[in-house]
C-alpha cells in the first residue's frame, strides 16, 4: 500500500565534516524501507564552507536529495520556516538535525506513530527514550531550566519541546505557519505553542538519540541560552493584550539580538519590520 508523501527538511549551517553520511543513511534508508515518494531539502543558512559542495554531490547520487541555499544566516529557526513554505510538496513533513544525533530509523518511528494526530515529536525525557550517548550534565541543566521557563510561561506540558525530531501533517503546517516568528533555537516553541494555540493535537513519544561531539549550542551555550530565553519571553507577550504597546520598542529589540550575534524574530503578519502595525 502507498504511504503519504513525505517531506524532511535539514537546517545546516556549516556541516561540511558532519552532513554527507547522514544524508546517504536518511536518503538510503527510505529509499529501502518507505513506499510512498520521499523528499529530503537540506535548508543552508549562511554556510561559510564547502556545505553546499557536499549537498550536491550526494545530491547526484540521490534524486530525493535536494537544497535550499541562503547565503546570508538566517538561524536554525528562519532555515526551518523557509523549508516548511514547501509543506504543498508533501502529506508529511518533518526535520530533524544535520549531525545525525536522530538516525533514519527513529525518525521513521514518528512518522509510523501520526495516525490520529496531528504531529508527532521525539522525546528524550519520557520512559523509554534510548540515550546512546547522553549530553553533558551542564546541557542537560540548562535544558531542565529552559523547559521550567517555558512551562511556567506557556504551559504547553511537554517534556522536550528543543528534540529536533519532529513530524506533522500538512495541514497543521499551512494554518500556523504565518505565526512562526522565531529565527533561533527556540524555533520549536513557536511551533508547539501555535499548533497548541490553534488546537492541533500533539503527541510526544520517547525516541532514540544520540548526542554529537562538537555541537554547536555547546560551543556557545550561555548565549544560545540568553537568546532563546528572551525569545520565549517575546512569543508569551505577543499574545498577551500589552503587545500592541511593546511594538515601538522593536528596533531596540533589533539591537539586542544583533549584539547577542543572534537572528532577530521574523515580523508577524500584524507589524512591519520597523515594529509598526499594519492594522
Amino acid at each position: 500500500m502507498t504511504q503519504p508523501s513525505l517531506l524532511l527538511l535539514i537546517p545546516a549551517y556549516n556541516e561540511e565534516q558532519r552532513i554527507e553520511p547522514v544524508l546517504r543513511d536518511y536518503a538510503q534508508y527510505f529509499r529501502q524501507n518507505y513506499q510512498g515518494k520521499f523528499q529530503l531539502v537540506v535548508v543552508l543558512n549562511g554556510c561559510k564552507d564547502n556545505t553546499l559542495v557536499v549537498v550536491q554531490r550526494v545530491a547526484a547520487d540521490f534524486s530525493t536529495v535536494n537544497v535550499l541555499d541562503f547565503p546570508e544566516p538566517i538561524g536554525k529557526g528562519g532555515a526551518l520556516i523557509e523549508g516548511l513554505k514547501l509543506a504543498p510538496m508533501a502529506d508529511l513533513i518533518g526535520y530533524v538535525d544535520a549531525d545525525g544525533a536522530t538516525a533514519p530509523k527513529a525518525f521513521h518511528d514518528l512518522v509510523r506513530q501520526l495516525d490520529g494526530v496531528d504531529c508527532v515529536i521525539g522525546s528524550r525525557w519520557l520512559p523509554g527514550a534510548i540515550l546512546h550517548q547522553s549530553q553533558t550534565r551542564l546541557r542537560r541543566f540548562t535544558s531542565r531550566v529552559f523547559h521550567a521557563i517555558v512551562q511556567a510561561l506557556l504551559c504547553m506540558n511537554i517534556k522536550d519541546t528543543q528534540c529536533p525530531a519532529k513530524v506533522m501533517h500538512r495541514a497543521a503546517v499551512e494554518k500556523i505557519h504565518s505565526s512562526l516568528r522565531i529565527a533561533d533555537l527556540a524555533f520549536d516553541v513557536n511551533l508547539l505553542y501555535c499548533l497548541k494555540r490553534e488546537q492541533f493535537v500533539v503527541r510526544e513519544v520517547p525516541t532514540e538519540w544520540t548526542d554529537k561531539i562538537g555541537s554547536k549550542v555547546t560551543q556557545r551555550l550561555l548565549r544560545s541560552s540568553l537568546v532563546m530565553f528572551l525569545s520565549v519571553v517575546r512569543l508569551r507577550l505577543i499574545y498577551s493584550p500589552c503587545y500592541r504597546w511593546l511594538l515601538p520598542l522593536r528596533p531596540l529589540e533589533g539591537w539586542i539580538y544583533k549584539k547577542l550575534k543572534a537572528p532577530p524574530p521574523r515580523p508577524g503578519p500584524k507589524e512591519d519590520g520597523n515594529g509598526k502595525s499594519k492594522d
